[in-house]
């Protein structure tokens, strides 16, 4: 493809890829489809229409009718031989137009250019004009910025018609037969000048002497021979416009590179620039330069070699040597680059994209390494994208440029092992991104440095004690291996902290508190876990969304920061996540609990005093008991006639007639209780009695009272009935406290009694008549059983 059309093709796709991100069926490529003719079936949203390498002669007044979106047209290689003046009525957005590479024959009879007034980019070279001549239509093109044109003629007066439009580019391609009449550039507004040569040598320097005198940027390209001339050119020209001088896609003879340098140097042109050059017969020997040059700056961009045999130092010198103040030589296989041989005016120095390794600089004498002192006046060394490995080793190839500020090591594949760094000492920005050091690099920076980027790298934790920079503003940790968020001790005036990319789960945000000057912060696209500890960082992020002129602002904040755990809350922002607090506080979390618990407490406990309901409680438990006694317990009942045997003092009898007899006899207990007067039988001792009658009841109810443990045979009968309950084995004595009865009053001969309360539970004999019915229900299940042996007779009265 020729070059011009390359380079113009280059703009026209970018701006169709702006196009096709914003809207995908916005491009149609009907490239290469043998079409004789626009297809009549384009979309109406189409924007980017590539119809190139078809067969199509004339474009007509209809082929653009339903294209009114149609911002870039690419036409070329193909047969045009005319196009219709109305072709783009219909496209008043047409912004880039290629027309290149067809049979096209009259500049100044392209009216199809007045409907095209937005155009800025329009590519007419390789077609079939004689002649320069810009028509009138050509003065419309108000927006135009980059125009290209090829002709065999050019004379005065062919770019009359764009005298008034302003560009940024013009491109002439220079044929091998061209006539070109002498100041025929003039009047052309074009802040650069692009001449692309098809021929070996220079045919006519008419084009170049002008363009040399007319234009601030000039640019010569596909170049591969004609130096000589253009030297003569340079210095034979007294007037010089041009100060941007560029080569590009050239062939050149290092002999032929050297000489043109040293003419430009003693030229008024400030800056020259080489890209895609191809150098042969390169020396063995140094070649000359001169020492004293208006150059401001020099760049060389993929440059190439053909020679196999040559002195790459030779070479190096050359460059090195340059008197200039800015020195680039990029993208270009390198692999050291040597110290100049007296003090360098150099303050600027790239060597990006290279090869260099970690004896830039530096040269060996005998087996001493000798460090370069030459470049005292660098102010900017950029080393990115090399072989550099060592950083102790860097440190000292630049020790001896003492006015270095900046210094741009990233995409290298640095180590630092613990050596001794020497930095120089005014370093204050300082890029280590994309290599492989670790937490001891720390330990081996410069100590006046404000920005510092170690982005990229396997730094995990930041440790301020090693860490001493009281100047640093800006500390660039972007994917790396951090855990936590750097306490700022060493570097108390830190404004931006970019920790983006790491392993930060909960941001300790107290750390912060170390760093009163910290305005930025960056923590986004880190694997967040969305529990407890990360509620203080997710309140700072609403806090900076509301304060973003105050205190700290996160980057990226709310979009970029999302959960990773747990699952059910995988991808969600930090911002729409809830964590409760009381799930987080534990004093909080135990108040929440325990509050209720105690009020419940004290609230059951007010009223179990109020309402008597440890005493219900104390029933209740008893009667179940009895209840599940009975249900478990298989008492031996032979011979047993009568449910319970009641003993209780006289004093006490109205109370166990009125009350207890008929409660436990009647239709409500239906129980068989044995009675003294009832059946004690004449003519037998109390004695034989009392124990006649224990020994066929199943329990003995002793009703207590004060006068009870004062009656002598009321002890009697207590004393039989705890001698039936060892007999027997099982528990048959059942206490009722008819009142309150002291342990003082029981006689110290009546320690059985005493024992027997300590031991036994005992039902105290409520005087609320709210509470009887739970006294004889617990009573009642106390003595219930079935009794085999009890007479029908009794059974039924």
């Amino acid at each position: 493809m020729h070059p011009v059309t390359a380079a113009l093709w280059t703009a026209v796709m970018l701006a169709g890829l702006r196009l096709v991100a914003a809207s995908p069926d916005s491009t149609v490529d009907y490239s290469s489809k043998n079409l004789s003719s626009v297809p009549r079936d384009l979309p109406k949203g189409v924007e980017f229409l590539d119809l190139s390498c078809n067969h199509i002669q004339q474009l007509h007044r209809d082929d653009f009718r339903n294209t009114s979106l149609l911002r870039s047209l690419n036409v070329s290689w193909n047969s045009l031989e005319t196009i219709d003046p109305d072709t783009f009525l219909d496209a008043p957005l047409l912004e880039d137009l290629d027309l290149s590479h067809n049979r096209l024959r009259n500049l100044s009879g392209q009216q199809y250019l007045l409907n095209t007034g937005n155009l800025q980019l329009l590519n007419l070279t390789s077609n079939a004009f004689s002649t320069m001549t810009l028509g009138s239509a050509f003065s419309s093109l108000v927006k135009l910025k980059r125009l290209a044109l090829e002709a065999k003629n050019i004379s005065v007066g062919d770019f009359k018609n764009i005298a008034e439009v302003k560009l940024c580019t013009l491109t002439l391609c220079l044929g091998d037969e061209l006539g070109y009449e002498a100041g025929s550039l003039k009047g052309v507004d074009a802040k650069r000048l692009q001449m692309i040569s098809s021929s070996d040598k220079l045919m006519d320097y008419g084009p170049y002497a002008d363009a040399l005198s007319l234009f601030v940027e000039v640019e010569l390209m596909n170049l591969t021979g004609g130096y000589r001339e253009l030297s003569k050119i340079l210095s034979e020209k007294v007037k010089i416009l041009t100060s941007h001088l560029y080569f590009t896609d050239i062939s050149i003879e290092w002999k032929d590179l050297t000489h043109y340098v040293n003419v430009i140097l003693c030229s008024s042109i400030a800056h020259l620039g080489i890209s895609d050059v191809v150098m042969s017969h390169l020396p063995y020997i140094d070649s000359y330069v001169i020492q004293e040059s208006k150059m401001k700056s020099f760049s060389a961009r993929q440059a190439m070699v053909k020679s196999f045999f040559f002195s790459q130092e030779a070479v190096c010198n050359f460059f090195i040597n340059i008197p200039v103040e800015s020195l680039a030589i990029t993208a270009t296989s390198i692999i050291h680059m040597t110290c100049p041989k007296s003090p360098s005016p150099l303050l600027k120095l790239d060597f990006s994209n290279c090869a260099l390794s970690d004896s830039i600089f530096s040269r060996v004498e005998g087996q001493q390494t000798l460090e370069c002192q030459n470049l005292g006046n660098v102010t900017q060394l950029i080393l990115a994208g090399n072989n550099l490995k060592s950083l102790q080793l860097i440190s000292v190839r630049t020790r001896y440029m003492k006015s270095l500020k900046y210094l741009q090591l990233g995409l290298n594949s640095l180590f630092y092992e613990g050596q001794e760094c020497v930095w120089p000492p005014n370093i204050i920005t300082m890029n280590l991104s994309s290599n492989c050091l670790t937490d001891s690099v720390l330990q081996c920076l410069p100590k006046g440095i404000e920005t510092l980027d170690l982005q990229n790298n396997q730094v995990s934790v930041v440790r301020a004690s090693i860490l001493k920079l009281e100047n640093l503003r800006s500390l660039n940790l972007n994917d790396n291996r951090l855990r936590d968020l750097p306490v700022c001790d060493g570097f108390p005036i830190l404004n931006e902290l970019l920790l983006k990319s790491n392993s930060l789960h909960a941001p300790s945000v107290n750390n912060l508190k170390s760093c009163p000057k910290l305005r930025t912060l960056d923590v986004s696209h880190n694997p967040f876990t969305c529990t407890c500890p990360l509620r203080s960082f997710i309140h700072l992020g609403i806090k900076s969304d509301q304060n973003s002129h105050t205190g700290i602002g996160l980057w990226n904040w709310p979009i970029d920061y999302y959960c990773t755990y747990p699952e059910n809350l995988r991808d969600t922002t930090l911002k729409d996540t809830w964590i409760p607090e009381v799930t987080c506080n534990a004093g909080l979390l135990a108040a929440t609990i325990l509050c209720p618990t105690v009020a419940l407490i004290v609230s059951v406990v007010v009223l179990c005093h109020r309402l008597d309901g440890l005493w219900y409680i104390r029933m209740i438990w008893q009667w179940t008991r009895a209840k599940h006694r009975a249900r478990t317990q298989s008492d031996d009942l032979a011979g047993v006639e009568f449910h319970a045997f009641v003993s209780y003092s006289q004093h006490d009898a109205d109370w166990v007639q009125n009350a207890l007899l008929p409660n436990l006899q009647g239709p409500a207990g239906r129980l068989r209780i044995c009675q003294h007067q009832k059946h004690f039988v004449p003519g037998k001792t109390i004695v034989e009695n009392i124990m006649n009658c224990v020994e066929k009841s199943r329990r003995s109810i002793f009703v207590l009272s004060a006068r009870f443990v004062k009656s002598d045979w009321c002890h009697y009968e207590l004393y039989f009935a705890n001698h039936q309950r060892l007999s027997r084995g099982s528990d048959g004595i059942v206490l009722v406290l008819l009142e309150p009865v002291p342990k003082y009053i029981i006689p110290s001969k009546y320690y059985q009694l005493k024992s027997m309360m300590d031991r036994h539970t005992y039902l105290e004999w409520p005087q609320e008549r709210s509470k009887q019915r739970l006294f004889w229900a617990n009573l009642r299940a106390a003595l219930e059983a079935d009794l085999p042996n009890a007479p029908v007779t009794e059974l039924e009265e």
